[in-house]
């Protein structure tokens, strides 16, 4: 692409064959809309809800359960197919209503373009869709348009743009027509340029259109977008990895038994069937959907607390977050001017606060301040109203607060003359009426405005002579304040007589420095420091200059003497692997574009890092999506960072970040003890069936009395696992390892021995039963019963598999508690009811069999709690 900026206006319209007097010729438009295409951007085919849907049963657990229940169905077990085709259907249904809210980035910057321009064709100026614009065309720019390509300005009359959903630029830039012949400049710092989407916020000019549709600054992220391919979340990852695992377990343990049945002599139909009773006891049937449950309730706890999460996974994957990176204006600040600091000479610096008296000088420059500025101001039943520049509405706050209101001034000293801002010149004078007199206020950039001035005003009120040392006095205080960060303007003013407003930016008198900030947000320190116990690091991603943004950094605590700070500029001269070296130490990236935004993300990823990014704007959007967790703002947010996203602060409140981080945390430990619930009991299921097979025993269980613990008695309590509170550690402790997944070894040596204890205490039960009866539904129900009531003791087992049940409290999450109720009446429904005996091969126990039943079941309790005290001592 040819760097328009470095042109003159003459070489533009030159090289674009266009005349600036008269445009582009109606016929010369058509021919290149035909070369050039739409002003629109494209978008990639996107997926239908069947192919959604049937994308679902590509899971490695779930092709496993379609081939249990193909099996099932062939040797006659209609009834284990049909609820294992429940589970499956449920679970794609789910996934697909998730999925069909699909990505609508592209759309949404098809949104920001202006749907009509005004355009000069054939020496008229004309209204056309924005979608005709081509290369050449030269377009009419008022306040409050949208720009609607991008293009080089060849008029610029007192013309500002709003770019930070752009460039990520709090202020709005000033523009001109000069030439800038510098090689790489980042988009913020093109002046003589505007650019598709942004926003015209004062003046007027013209530009001659050098890109449309996917060739625009816009176009170029649009076009990120697309190219991107979708990354799964470590819970994906994890769930996927599991899957496989226990497919592998299922086939070889079924295997095993299937040949030493055969090889005891033992029917090859009987053993084909008591295999496919150990498939159906390993595979957790209900696994998927309580997971995808579970991250929905956990979804519906983040809304009320002011996120929202468009895809379930992230829930889990923002707990896992070690890095989030932060955009500075409107994230970590208030996205709003505010002044902080006075220089009055030769007495020094005065900050901003309301209970000090202030002396006449200062005053006097509020006076000047308040009323050389067009915005307007006005308070109403304790709010607000303002519109305009933000630098000026924060000076005519500023004012206000030492009782200076702007429609008071304005009717006590009207405005007769003024001379606008302009980029040439830097500076707004205007003339007021004061009593019978008249005076001129000038506002501007404080070299240009000290360079005019020939006396100040001291703190007595004193008008004295400005010597050179004055002078740079005051230019080294604008330096002091640049240098902390500040926006600083200075203001002076004149005496004139009526209609001699020649002259008036001469000889005039300074007033003060007036510093600017847009301030912290006051919540923000907390969540920073809430990160940091949490063991996340914030690094602050702006915009802004390098000084403005190391200011923020350091008061917030973000920046410290051994962080780094990088521009835009630099990152342009590494590549990526240059910035993987150095990333780790960097905490603030100052006047960065889209793409290095893009480039420190995925530098954080190769370093293993999970990163979360957040932000408001269109710049913000590739790096939203191709971070783990993209975080974006509801309030101040565009709406292509919102659908680039995977979640959105509805308060725009960092604090809010770290309360879904907490949240995350806690979700994927209730994942953890769910898988950990549900394996266990399987595992109790396998092993009792496995052991009595060894022992020639008869098969303890059915497989419709296996399905029935699987999706009944373990289903409710892991549902309520699900939603346990967090545990006291749960933001004391560093992120997790990303390579740790939910299976840890220390997860799979507990599932294991829960597992075995539960089938130990079974089989015990079964062998008691033996010595007492010889019918076989009997024996099945008692080690039905047995299996099922010790499952529900062990569902509180795993409210916590590091503290004890005492300390974690029985009764904290009601939900539990009722989820074993029902799961029991149930249980006693299916045992007692004669309907349901059929159907599920079970006997009427008598008293002495519950007891013996109940009282082996809860000894899981004390039995596991030993286990966990045995690990605890070891940490």
């Amino acid at each position: 692409m040819k760097e328009f900026y470095r042109l003159s206006t003459e070489q533009v319209c030159r090289e674009l064959s266009v005349d600036p007097q008269k445009g582009l010729s109606t016929e010369e438009a058509k021919r290149r809309l035909q070369q050039y295409g739409p002003n629109e951007l494209a978008e990639k085919k996107k997926r239908t809800i069947l192919q959604m849907f049937f994308s679902q049963f590509t899971d490695f657990l779930i092709i496993i359960l379609l081939a249990a229940a193909a099996v099932s169905i062939v040797v006659g077990e209609a009834v284990d197919a049909i609820l294992i085709m429940i589970i499956v259907v449920l679970n794609a249904t789910l996934s697909t209503i998730q999925e069909a809210k699909a990505e609508k980035s592209l759309q949404l910057l098809k949104k920001m373009a202006a749907p009509v321009a005004r355009v000069l064709r054939d020496g008229i100026i004309k209204t056309v869709p924005s979608r005709e614009l081509v290369p050449g065309d030269i377009v009419i720019l008022e306040a409050g348009n949208y720009v609607p390509a991008d293009g080089r300005l060849i008029e610029s009359a007192n013309l500002s743009v709003s770019e930070a959903a752009l460039t990520g630029e709090s202020q709005p830039v000033e523009k001109s027509i000069e030439a800038i012949d510098k090689p790489n400049l980042p988009i913020a710092d093109r002046t003589n340029m505007v650019y598709s989407g942004t926003i015209v916020s004062r003046g007027r000019g013209r530009a001659i259109v050098t890109a449309t549709g996917n060739e625009t600054e816009i176009g170029k992220i649009a076009k990120m977008l697309t190219e991107m391919e979708e990354e799964e979340t470590p819970l994906q990852r994890n769930l996927e990895k599991l899957g496989k695992q226990i497919g592998m377990i299922v086939l070889v343990i079924c295997a095993i038994v299937f040949v030493v049945g055969i090889m005891e002599g033992n029917p090859v139909l009987e053993m084909f069937l008591t295999a496919v009773s150990l498939a159906v006891a390993a595979v957790p049937e209900g696994l998927p959907a309580v997971v995808t449950i579970v991250l929905a309730l956990g979804m519906y706890n983040m809304v009320k607390r002011h996120a929202i999460v468009r895809r379930l996974q992230a829930v889990e994957a923002l707990g896992s977050v070690n890095v989030i990176c932060s955009d500075k204006t409107g994230t970590l600040t208030k996205n709003e001017m505010t002044v902080v600091k006075y220089y009055l000479h030769p007495n020094g610096w005065l900050k901003h606060e309301t209970s000090i008296q202030i002396p006449d000088v200062l005053k006097e420059a509020l006076v000047a301040a308040t009323l050389c500025n067009d915005a307007f101001v006005a308070f109403k039943d304790n709010s607000r109203a303002t519109s305009g520049d933000p630098t000026e509405i924060a000076l005519a706050l500023a004012a206000w607060d030492f009782g200076l209101k702007k429609p008071e001034l304005e009717a006590k000293m009207p405005r007769v003359h003024e001379i606008p801002f302009d980029s040439d010149r830097k500076m707004m004078t205007t003339v007021h009426r004061k009593d019978h007199t008249f005076v001129s206020y000038t506002k501007g950039a404080p070299d240009v405005v000290l360079s005019k001035c020939m006396r100040y005003v001291s703190a007595s009120g004193e008008v004295k002579e400005m010597s050179e040392k004055d002078r740079e006095q005051i230019l080294q205080a604008n330096q002091q304040m640049a240098q902390d960060g500040l926006r600083v303007l200075a203001v002076a003013y004149k005496n004139v007589k009526e209609g001699q407003y020649q002259d008036l930016e001469q000889d005039m008198v300074f007033l003060a420095l007036i510093g600017m900030i847009d301030p912290p947000r006051p919540e923000v320190k907390d969540a920073l420091e809430k990160c940091r116990t949490a063991g996340i690091k914030v690094i602050m991603i702006t915009g802004d200059h390098r000084a403005t943004a190391q200011t923020i950094a350091k008061e917030l605590g973000i920046l410290d003497s051994e962080g780094k700070t990088l521009t835009g500029g630099e990152l342009l001269n590494m590549d990526i692997d240059e910035l993987v070296k150095v990333v780790e130490e960097v905490k603030v990236y100052a006047r960065v574009s889209p793409s290095d935004k893009l480039k420190i993300v995925e530098a954080l990823k190769k370093k293993g890092k999970i990163v979360a990014m957040t932000g408001d704007g269109v710049n913000d959007a590739p790096a939203l999506k191709r971070a783990d967790i993209g975080v974006a703002m509801g309030i101040t947010g565009t709406d292509v960072s919102k659908d680039a996203s995977d979640m959105v602060l509805t308060d725009d409140n960092f604090a809010s970040i770290v309360a879904a981080v907490e949240e995350g945390r806690k979700i994927f430990d209730n994942i953890r003890k769910v898988v950990y619930y549900l394996l266990s009991c399987n595992i109790s299921e396998v092993a009792t069936i496995f052991v009595s097979i060894l022992l020639r025993l008869p098969l303890p269980l059915i497989p419709v009395q296996i399905l029935w613990m699987n999706l009944v008695t373990d289903g409710l309590p892991a549902l309520a696992l699900g939603v346990e509170p967090a545990e006291p550690d749960v933001m004391n402790r560093p992120p997790r390892d990303p390579k740790e997944g939910i299976m840890s070894r220390d997860v799979m040596k507990k599932i294991f021995i829960g597992g075995m204890l539960l089938s130990m205490l079974t089989l015990f039960v079964y062998g008691w039963a033996l010595m007492e009866h010889d019918e076989i539904r009997l024996l099945r129900t008692m080690v039905f019963f047995t299996l099922c009531t010790g499952q529900l003791f062990h569902a509180f087992n795993s409210k916590s598999l590091k503290h004890s049940l005492f300390k974690v409290g029985v009764r904290n999450n009601p939900r539990l508690i009722l989820a074993a109720v029902v799961s029991f009446v149930l249980l006693l429904g299916v045992i007692y009811l004669p309907g349901l005996q059929d159907v599920f091969g079970t006997a009427t126990l008598a008293g002495h069999q519950l007891l013996i039943s109940s009282l082996a079941a809860f000894m899981i309790v004390p039995l596991f709690e030993l286990v966990k005290w045995f690990d605890r001592r070891k940490d």
